[in-house]
């Protein structure tokens, strides 16, 4: 099991990360939210992704903790880990 020392020092499991993200058909039709907010994943790894700094987003969304950008991080690698790629045969 792998840990990770918040700014708090305690050690938080994936698991108990990924308890901060929810899924709930009556929050933004379903979509992975930071537990508590309206804030998707999605919108948390887009800003990753343009190379916005933690702190940046951080401050932008005084919501969120640390915390829920690794869950939001942790949460994207289990989709991606259990997804299944099948192959598709080309046309000749």
């Amino acid at each position: 099991m792998f840990c990770y020392i918040n700014d708090e020092n305690f050690m938080l499991s994936k698991e108990e990360l990924l308890k901060r993200v929810e899924i709930n058909p009556d929050i933004m039709a379903g979509k992975p939210v930071i537990k508590g907010t309206r804030i998707p994943v999605e919108l948390i790894l887009n800003l990753l992704g343009q190379q916005l700094s933690i702190k940046d987003i951080l401050d932008d969304y005084p919501h969120l903790k640390k915390e829920d950008i690794q869950a939001a991080l942790f949460y994207a690698s289990s989709v991606i880990h259990n997804e299944e790629i099948i192959p598709l045969a080309a046309n000749q």
